[in-house]
């Protein structure tokens, strides 16, 4: 292999993929040039996060970190693939008939989901769970599916592994009746043992999820539409459904390198060696499309190692694959289940140490040598909380009673001691607590953020992130040092405390509360907070003063800036509801300024391509049309989700447009440490997600029903019931003072599911403190809420009546609304947008005058 490669192909820009270009740039200097070439017509996304899609979370929040691609050396080809190695000539052809030379080449081409091969496997409403189209094509399939039929769907999923649970969980949220399939005796049979599985069936079923094991599917039989029907069993027995999702497995993408004559296993995937590199040494394998040892492993952390090896590699670096490591933690609200290490007990001699509570629905397992001192795996159902201590314990001595880890929550507590340096801290990028120690010791880090920064340590599933804060508040004692809930090195208080000491001092701008609290001119972390704290105590226009150098960069002017430096605008729907007038004013707006228009999930119009300049203009007309500012640029309430309950659906059974409309524009514009999403249900089918929300209200024919601390994005969470049969002014005045007891007490962007979690007392006192008033401020409460509501004013509408403000929609001196001619714009599904750098570079389009060209 070419130790000084200059020019590398990176064929495959998935997860793996953007590790390895992360990895081995932020390692050097050297003028080399990538290529990263992918299929799908977007760039690297969080596939382990998948399922928060269905959630609320966006391809925007799953897209992984865009400032990897902005380095000059790299150029990202999405939509392009490449069709053909030439060995020889060192060369790659793609789709678009580019051929680029490589020094090196690395293949990360991944896997594709396998389908059961029976009869009717490709019927219509037959899907797979890979992709972010996947998981889109399936949402859009049950929605038409449901109003074709009229009913309540029913849904199968093939295959019980990690993957089948989570899409089961992913059809209930949609309200589809969910079935897992699973053809051996128990579900995750490769992680789970025969009372693990049991346990895990138990908690499936408890929360309404059907269970077939030892059920092999032989026929998917369609209806009279040819869309899918029916599952026939080996057995001759038959399951209806209405859609159905294969989880059986996936298979490496490997039919590139064996066309290029590389050596490939017979069981599929590249043949590589402990240092990634293939039968050719010009060309490395990484990730699921890679076979070590004879295997391809559907995991990320083995392929985020492999990423490394090669990064280092390529620099010149020793390193080694060390192999697979299995360990695996669902992902599916309300059923926790990990897995690690050798689960199975097939070391020789291995020692079981079990703990198992029916009732509660838990089940634990420790796998131990014959001395029953070091650890070799484990299984946890039920009650997972111990993954994040015992994971990094593998191959190590437990150093106390095995049973200390097992027991409930109030039983003996669990060892504190400390990791040894070896342990792994993050799977998924491979950190050991050693290395986290050096990132405190030598590296400066101070905190579990800055940890995360340098090491990537709970980068990527987050499982790991409480290990990684102990660790560090280890290092940190010892170093003599208080572990620091400051804000920023501006503040030693923690925001809570910022809050209340700004409340009682009534201060009103940023340099009295620097000069009281704090020092210097603050940074980028305080201003917005304090621009937050201010903003609920003293309700100043957020372009006021000294607010306006507070904000962050978006709401500087008010719209969310897009990765090629135009804006969006999204004007406020409240519930969603919209009058026909508006529907044609927000058209021809969009039609005017030639603007990308998109029906987003919190159920309003994005419009997308706005230039700076354009903000005021645009506004000006939405204003005048009767639209306000949907503050989607904020960290504040965002959007009330709403079905349309009892005014048009034969289900509902209290009016939840009207509940959500009303709490729309009561909490409109109420800012906060993160930002608020409210769903209101009208009945218990839960059409608008409710229970993916900060507040959800479903419902019933009593009454109201309050769910909280839900969140979509990254770590997506159900909300918790709260309260029951709530009148309508007894779930606002709740609503209120949640909120408010949110926003005073929260750290710095906290969302309210981990602040609940971290809530001393969790949902118990908060019951008590916002219906008992059990700390004696629910008066405070409610008249900050009535403050804020009081004194509302949409900020654009005040923007458009103060000269001095509008001043900051120039982008430049002399700048005018006449087009710039050397802009290019490209077609997208029927719309026109702004087109991307790359774009631009490579002469893929070109706009001249008035008149669009696309060039393919």
């Amino acid at each position: 292999m070419n130790q000084t490669a200059s020019e590398i192909v990176v064929v495959g820009a998935g997860m793996v993929a953007h590790r390895f270009v992360e990895s081995l740039l932020s390692r050097t200097d050297a003028a080399v040039r990538v290529h990263v070439f992918g299929d799908e017509g977007r760039g690297p996304y969080d596939r382990v996060g998948l399922t928060g899609f269905f959630s609320g979370a966006t391809g925007d929040d799953l897209t992984l970190d865009r400032s990897v691609f902005d380095d000059e050396r790299v150029l990202l080809h999405p939509g392009d693939r490449v069709m053909q190695i030439d060995r020889a000539a060192r060369t790659v052809t793609t789709s678009t008939r580019r051929v680029v030379r490589y020094d090196t080449l690395v293949l990360a081409t991944g896997s594709y989901a396998a389908r059961v091969a029976v009869d009717g496997a490709d019927l219509p409403g037959c899907f797979v769970y890979r992709t972010l189209d996947d998981v889109q094509e399936l949402k859009d399939f049950v929605e038409r599916r449901r109003r074709m039929l009229d009913r309540p769907l029913r849904g199968a999923v093939i295959g019980g592994g990690l993957l089948g649970l989570e899409a089961a969980g992913a059809l209930q949220g949609m309200d589809v009746d969910a079935t897992v399939v699973q053809y051996s005796d128990r579900l995750m049979s490769q992680q789970l043992d025969v009372a693990g599985g049991a346990m895990l069936r138990r908690l499936l079923e408890s929360r309404g999820i059907n269970v077939r094991t030892e059920s092999r599917t032989t026929r998917l039989d369609p209806d009279r539409t040819g869309a899918v029907a029916a599952l026939e069993f080996q057995d001759g027995s038959m399951h209806e459904a209405d859609v159905v999702v294969f989880t059986v497995g996936v298979r490496p993408r490997d039919e590139l390198a064996r066309s290029a004559g590389l050596e490939v296993d017979a069981r599929g995937g590249v043949l590589i060696d402990e240092r990634c590199i293939t039968s050719d040494p010009d060309i490395l394998a990484i990730g699921e499309v890679a076979n070590f040892d004879g295997r391809c492993v559907g995991l990320v952390a083995p392929g985020y190692a492999m990423a490394e090896v090669a990064a280092t590699r390529l620099l010149g670096g020793e390193a080694s694959f060390p192999g697979y490591d299995d360990s695996s933690k669902l992902k599916l609200s309300g059923v926790d289940v990990a897995s690690f290490g050798d689960a199975m007990a097939t070391t020789p001699n291995a020692l079981d140490v079990v703990y198992a509570d029916a009732v509660a629905g838990v089940y634990k397992k420790l796998v131990l040598s014959d001395d029953a001192q070091t650890l070799l795996g484990g299984i946890l159902v039920g009650d997972a909380s111990a993954y994040g201590s015992l994971r990094p314990l593998l191959g190590a001595k437990l150093g106390a009673d095995p049973a200390a880890y097992l027991l409930p929550e109030g039983g003996n507590e669990a060892p504190g001691g400390e990791l040894p340096d070896e342990a792994v801290v993050c799977s998924c990028s491979n950190v050991s607590a050693g290395r986290i120690r050096q990132a405190v010791h030598e590296e400066g880090c101070m905190d579990a953020a800055a940890v995360k920064g340098c090491t990537k340590a709970g980068a990527t599933c987050g499982s790991c992130v409480l290990m990684v804060k102990k660790v560090v508040g280890q290092e940190l004692t010892k170093l003599g040092q208080t572990v620091s809930n400051a804000l920023c090195e501006h503040f030693d208080m923690s925001r809570r405390q910022l809050f209340d000491a700004v409340r009682v001092a009534e201060l009103t701008t940023f340099s009295a509360i620097a000069e009281r609290f704090g020092r210097g001119r603050g940074c980028d972390i305080c201003k917005p907070a304090i621009a937050s704290i201010l903003s609920v105590l003293v309700g100043a226009h957020v372009l006021d003063g000294e607010n306006a150098t507070l904000q962050d960069t978006n709401d500087h002017v008010m719209a969310n800036m897009q990765k090629d430096g135009t804006y969006s605008v999204v004007p406020r729907m409240p519930g969603g509801e919209v009058t026909p007038e508006g529907l044609l004013a927000i058209g021809q707006i969009a039609k005017d300024y030639a603007l990308y228009t998109k029906i987003t999930g919190g159920q309003r119009i994005d419009m997308f391509g706005a230039r700076l300049e354009q903000l005021p203009a645009i506004w000006g007309r939405l204003v005048d049309a009767g639209f306000e500012s949907g503050h989607a640029y904020g960290k504040s309430l965002r959007t009330v989700k709403s079905c349309v309950g009892s005014t048009w659906c034969r289900y509902g059974v209290l009016d939840s447009v009207g509940m959500a409309v009303k709490l729309e524009l009561r909490y409109r514009g109420l800012r906060a440490p993160h930002k608020l999403k409210l769903g209101v249900s009208g009945c218990a089918r839960e059409c608008a997600e409710a229970r993916g929300k900060d507040v959800g209200v479903i419902a019933t024919e009593t009454g109201w029903n309050m769910y909280v601390g839900g969140n979509g994005g990254f770590a997506p969470k159900h909300a918790q019931l709260l309260a029951s049969d709530l009148d309508d002014d007894g779930l606002i005045q709740a609503i209120d003072r949640f909120f408010m007891y949110y926003i005073r007490t929260a750290d710095r962007l906290q969302r309210t599911a981990p602040w609940l979690d971290d809530l001393e007392g969790g949902l118990d006192e908060l019951r008590r403190v916002i219906f008992d008033d059990s700390l004696g401020i629910c008066a405070d409460l409610d008249a900050a809420m009535a403050r804020h509501v009081d004194r509302y004013e949409d900020e654009w509408a005040a923007t458009l009546r103060d000269p001095e403000k509008l001043q900051r929609f120039h982008s430049f001196v002399n700048a005018t609304d006449t087009p710039d001619p050397s802009l290019a714009y490209v077609a997208e599904r029927g719309q026109i947008r702004p087109a991307t750098s790359e774009e631009r570079r490579t002469g893929g389009v070109l706009i001249a005058g008035t008149a669009l060209e696309v060039r393919r």
